[in-house]
């Protein structure tokens, strides 16, 4: 309903979604649960720059499984009962502009039976995955694989993963792995067993000193979606011409930079938001080929919205937790 804690969270009916041209109507299958809807709900973003007021009140969901139901435009039909994906991370003005609004986010998502996308966002997907393992995918995939694409990760090169165990940076892990890269991932103690089932080559503690661990210039890319304390000591283990990635910030936004470091040494500091465009076809490709790993840690009813969130904050889950509405048909 508005800003604040988890009585802004309301379930209740609400009317069907009217189509307009160009849109399809999704029957929700599955929908992840994300950072994005906890900054959402506590108004994190407002104070970094988010271009578009949330439009309160309204429905969350960044992630979405779904079949789609309804189309306003005839051209649109072989859409038709087709399980789809959709793309969180829609560019309204083209891939040349970086405006971007997020399902979920500028307009209501999916934690709901129903939600309408433009028809140029669903994407049809053939895979034998559940519901729930697919409607894990689109937030935290599609976020790693920009990153991964933009700091052009290709094989041979040392990648730092940090926050590994979340929902984007084990999507990091496994995309860089697909790649050829040699993965180093930051984990907490007690998840360092299940990182490093998932391809990591090197798993180091969350609590360690990184310089100390792995020694200054040792890796090609950092790919963090955590930011905090770790962030100096990151930019150290870069080499000279390094990369660094950013599409978050759950550790704290507030970082230590020593420009020097930066300069000195000819890093690159690439902020991720908007999706390129060929962000999900990509994802859609790993998941039809079985390359990537779909790592659900828990369901939930819709309903559950609350327990969820609360759950989801507690930090002690490996994956992504999902939410499954009800349907009377």
């Amino acid at each position: 309903m508005g800003n604040g804690g988890f009585e802004q969270l309301v379930y209740c009916d609400v009317p069907m979604p009217e189509l307009g041209a160009g849109e399809v109507l999704v029957k929700v299958l599955a929908a992840g649960v994300n950072n994005t809807e906890i900054n959402t709900r506590i108004g994190w973003y407002s104070g970094g720059g988010w271009h578009i007021p949330t439009p309160f009140p309204f429905i969350q969901g960044t992630d979405c499984c779904g079949v789609v139901t309804q189309v306003a435009d005839t051209s649109d039909a072989h859409l038709l009962e087709q399980r789809v994906l959709i793309r969180s991370c829609m560019r309204p003005h083209g891939f040349d502009n970086m405006v971007n609004i997020w399902m979920g986010s500028d307009f209501n998502g999916a934690f709901a039976q129903y939600v309408k996308v433009p028809a140029n966002e669903v994407f049809p997907i053939n895979s034998s995955w559940t519901d729930a393992e697919l409607g894990s995918i689109p937030c935290s995939y599609g976020s790693a694989e920009n990153m991964v694409q933009r700091a052009r990760v290709q094989a041979g090169d040392h990648v730092l993963v940090a926050g590994a165990s979340g929902g984007v940076g084990s999507a990091v892990v496994q995309l860089a792995k697909i790649r050829g890269a040699r993965v180093t991932a930051i984990a907490g103690a007690a998840k360092i067993d299940h990182i490093r089932a998932l391809g990591a080559d090197h798993v180091v503690d969350r609590e360690c000193d990184l310089v100390n661990e792995l020694g200054e210039e040792s890796v090609d890319v950092v790919i963090d979606n955590v930011g905090g304390p770790h962030f100096s000591g990151e930019l150290v283990t870069l080499k000279r011409g390094g990369r660094y990635a950013s599409s978050g910030a759950i550790g704290g936004p507030m970082v230590n930079l020593d420009l020097r470091t930066m300069y000195l040494k000819d890093v690159t500091l690439i902020g991720c938001t908007a999706w390129d465009e060929p962000v999900f076809p990509s994802l859609i490709s790993y998941i039809e080929t079985n390359a990537l790993r779909p790592l659900v840690a828990k369901t939930f009813a819709l309903s559950e919205i609350v327990a969820a969130q609360q759950e989801f904050l507690e930090k002690n889950h490996v994956g992504k937790f999902v939410l499954i509405p009800q349907h009377d048909d």
